[in-house]
């Protein structure tokens, strides 16, 4: 592997980050806050949050079984995408390799990045070859993308092939695991030790039920960690946030009943599915939804937004011609969705 030196653009690497009035105290119990030029008044929202977040990375760090320094918390996963690129791509020279189809916003920040964006199909059962990524890179390839249980093909990627990936790219290796707790796979957080050029990504969003509050993690070594932190906004993460994020990990029993209560409904949902006449095919998923094959995903997709069910048309996307992406809901909802397809008529 290069060095992270070496992965680094210069001008990041020799950045001097803004240090926020957050930043400069530590280890005093203060009462008194008359650095930031806060107004006095509606405690405690009148006050800026905790630009490092301390307490809760270590309740996350407890819970994960890594140390705080190997957690980088964002707004949603997408500012850890977006961070890398700025972080290590230099705009109009370097690239990054990914999978195809997967999780749209890796192309998007590369775009956005001015990043060249190499696309490598998966195989017909939605597998990669570690080779065929390796293939697709070159000297200027900073970073390749796995998103594993990927969307939108919702199934696991192979995990020899992602240790292979590894082990023999001399950059740096993203993996997404939003959808990791819905898979009996472990998760690669007990990797990352092993492999110093690992950024592992997770989520609030999904399994803990906690989308509308955009909190994101990216799990990596303490070295990659402090260039991510370096670049960041001071405060990224509000204090809002941070709160309720501390009283979703307080319902983790209850976390387990809803993950638990997900994989019961993608059984059922699946089996209701599969007797529907406009239904070909069911991928396998490891996620909390599906790929469906129909026989005619864009008239199909209409028909139910027009009965106010909002699936994801996944038509144009590569491999996915006549798929819908299909999330499991509650009983009802799902009940209603089978409903709907079952007086569907061409």
């Amino acid at each position: 592997m290069k060095t992270l030196r070496e992965l680094t653009r210069p001008n990041i690497w020799n950045l001097k980050p803004y240090s926020c009035a957050r930043n400069e105290y530590d280890g005093v119990d203060a009462s008194v806050f008359l650095d930031a030029n806060e107004n006095p008044y509606n405690n405690p929202i009148n006050r800026y949050p905790d630009p490092l977040q301390k307490e809760l990375k270590e309740r996350i760090a407890a819970y994960k079984d890594v140390s705080p320094e190997q957690i980088f918390l964002g707004n949603g996963s997408d500012e850890a995408i977006d961070l890398v690129y700025r972080a290590f791509c230099e705009p109009g020279i370097d690239n990054v390799v990914a999978i195809d189809p997967t999780y749209g916003m890796y192309q998007v920040a590369a775009d956005i990045n001015n990043v060249e964006y190499r696309k490598v199909l998966l195989d017909s059962n939605y597998q990669f070859s570690a080779q065929h990524l390796l293939d697709a890179a070159d000297d200027r390839t900073k970073m390749i993308f796995i998103c594993s249980p990927n969307n939108p093909t919702g199934n696991e990627m192979d995990g020899r092939e992602i240790l292979k990936l590894i082990e023999q790219f001399d950059g740096i290796v993203i993996l997404d695991e939003a959808y990791n707790d819905f898979s009996l796979r472990p998760s690669m957080l007990a990797s990352l030790s092993d492999y110093s050029n690992l950024i592992v990504l997770q989520t609030f969003s999904k399994a803990w039920a906690g989308a509308a509050i955009r909190l994101g993690m990216a799990f990596a070594s303490p070295e990659i960690i402090e260039i991510l932190t370096k670049i960041k906004y001071p405060y990224n993460v509000n204090l809002l946030t941070q709160q309720k994020a501390l009283e979703i990990l307080d319902r983790k029993e209850e976390q387990k009943e809803w993950v638990a209560s997900i994989l019961k409904e993608r059984e059922n949902l699946a089996d209701a599915l599969l007797q529907l006449p406009v239904v070909e095919k069911i991928y396998p998923t490891d996620a909390n939804f599906f790929l469906v094959k129909v026989i005619d995903a864009d008239r199909i997709y209409k028909y139910l937004v027009a009965k106010g069910i909002i699936v994801r048309n996944r038509n144009t996307v590569s491999l996915c011609g006549n798929c819908l992406r299909i999330t499991v809901g509650t009983p009802a909802e799902n009940q209603t969705l089978v409903g709907a397809l079952k007086v569907f008529q061409l």
